[in-house]
């Protein structure tokens, strides 16, 4: 009659995933039992793996149409003004960074999850470790103790009761409860292959979620960075801004289906051992522990036997024996051999504690305390972690078709930059409605106005000033102060300026206590 399983039940998500489609190289159908060293199930999960090469290589098929489209049909530029319609870019950008944030948050949910769940695995099997390595112990030194402790105080006895036949005949019978505690002490499975599994798996576990949990942290905080680059780069219309988000763009989109296409395949393969994992551990410990052995554990049901019982309870029957020859020993015989009661205190010291060790023995040899540490193992990878890795997957799944599209306004936007740059080479400067072609083509001796306006650049300038010159002959030149009306617009503030080319006098200035003196 099977064992029902009542603490332990597999969540839905792993028996969806558990039912995916697990195909080889040639897309044959593989049995989805968790059979990690087969290489039928190994070619089944690098496939799996493969969906994020897939989808990589549809986001480089929608850019490469994207592009062409971009390149054959551009828009026609407004030519009332002169700008291009950016509305559907605008809009595109934001809801791709929308996206992005959002699977950004996704991500680090998940990568929580995720994390925790490792993390429950590790301090599970470090306990089981420590429990296992404290059952070798005890095992190890009672063993010692009895050995190496017991004979040797025996040896010392026969040669003190060496006359007396009863006293020998009790420490025969005491040799005797002896090898029966060895003998079923070392018939106790050998657990020292498990405890060095345990302790290396949880070390290499807690070493590679590590660098996942700072890589998938790196990735996530990449893409908001980016989110933050593309305002700013649509903002400022920064070229090298620009280029430098498309390049980040790029990385971050192979990261992101590459991570897809691990997560997939890791939640498949985890999900595959959560559905059955009591069958793969018999099947990986039967090397150096009996199938009884491994079910007790492993499911702990009243109804399963104590494989160590028999073991533990002769040992306990030998030892209570033994303590019960010693006391009788020490009230017989001290009053007539003083010299064995040393011997005989030294083998009721090693007696009880052999005794006190076994009662420890046997309360961690136990199947509470290791399957305990087996549904905590359990409830950490399989519902935390997996549910973890579907989080991260969704983060990847949408981060990646954000990504393109990102790169895709990316595109966009450096194309509405290149044709806003040839519109404006593309400007007539002999243009008359130009104010850029109506300030060039002001008056020619516009280049001395600024001689002209400045009073205190005035004085300083008339020897390096020169007349106009004449523009025909036959022509009479206006006179030079109309000329200066004109060109000042009769403004009172130019009054002041030196009258140029007329040989007039210098301006004078009338002295309160004197006559007029000349500034020249």
């Amino acid at each position: 009659m099977a064992t029902v399983r009542l603490d332990y039940v597999a969540p839905w998500w792993t028996y969806w995933l558990h039912n995916f489609p697990h195909l080889n190289y040639v897309f044959e159908p593989v049995d989805n039992t968790f059979k990690p060293e087969e290489a039928s199930y190994q070619q089944s999960l690098m496939l799996l793996a493969g969906a994020g090469a897939v989808g990589l290589s549809l986001s480089l098929l929608v850019l490469a149409v994207y592009l062409t489209l971009l390149c054959c049909w551009r828009r026609d530029i407004d030519e009332d003004t002169k700008r291009p319609n950016n509305c559907c870019v605008t809009w595109c950008a934001i809801i791709t960074g929308l996206i992005i944030c959002s699977a950004v948050g996704v991500g680090f949910y998940g990568n929580s999850e995720t994390n925790d769940g490792v993390y429950q695995l590790t301090y599970s099997l470090y306990n089981a470790n420590h429990t296992l390595g404290g059952i070798n112990n005890l095992v190890g030194g009672s063993v010692g103790n009895v050995e190496s402790g017991l004979k040797q105080h025996l040896e010392r006895l026969d040669e003190i009761f060496a006359t007396r036949s009863d006293y020998l005949q009790s420490l025969r019978f005491m040799r005797l409860m002896i090898n029966n505690v060895i003998r079923e002490l070392t018939a106790l499975p050998d657990i020292n292959k498990a405890n060095v599994d345990l302790s290396a798996i949880a070390d290499q576990t807690a070493f590679i979620e590590y660098y996942r949990w700072l890589a998938f942290l790196l990735l996530l905080i990449m893409d908001l960075v980016i989110c933050l680059a593309m305002c700013l780069g649509m903002a400022k219309q920064s070229r090298w801004l620009l280029i430098m988000i498309m390049v980040f763009v790029a990385l971050s989109l192979i990261l992101s289906w590459a991570s897809f296409g691990v997560g997939a395949a890791t939640a498949v393969g985890t999900s595959d051992f959560c559905v059955s994992p009591d069958k793969f551990i018999v099947n990986q410990t039967n090397n150096f522990i009996s199938a009884d052995v491994a079910h007790y554990y492993l499911f702990c049901s009243p109804n399963l036997p104590n494989p160590f019982q028999q073991s533990i309870t002769i040992c306990q029957r030998s030892l209570t024996t033994m303590q019960i020859q010693i006391q009788g020993l020490l009230q017989f015989s001290v009053p007539f051999f003083p010299t064995a009661e040393r011997d005989l205190l030294g083998i009721q010291k090693v007696l009880n504690t052999t005794e006190f060790s076994v009662h420890q023995l046997t309360a961690l040899l136990d199947c509470r305390g290791l399957h305990k540490d087996y549904l905590d193992a359990l409830m950490g990878v399989c519902y935390d972690g997996v549910e973890g890795l579907l989080y991260l997957s969704l983060f990847s799944l949408l981060a990646g078709c954000a990504l393109s599209a990102m790169l895709c306004a990316v595109f966009k936007v450096w194309t509405l930059m290149a044709s806003r740059d040839k519109e404006y080479d593309d400007i007539d400067e002999e243009d008359p409605f130009n104010p850029q072609a109506r300030r060039m083509s002001y008056n020619p001796r516009g280049s001395n106005i600024h001689s002209f306006c400045s009073y205190t650049s005035s004085l300083g300038s008339q020897a390096t000033l020169h007349p106009p010159p004449q523009a025909a002959s036959n022509v009479t030149p206006a006179p030079e102060y109309m000329n200066q009306n004109m060109l000042f617009g009769g403004s009172p503030r130019y009054e002041n300026v030196p009258l140029i080319g007329r040989g007039s006098p210098p301006p004078s200035v009338r002295w309160p206590y004197g006559p007029l003196v000349s500034l020249v």
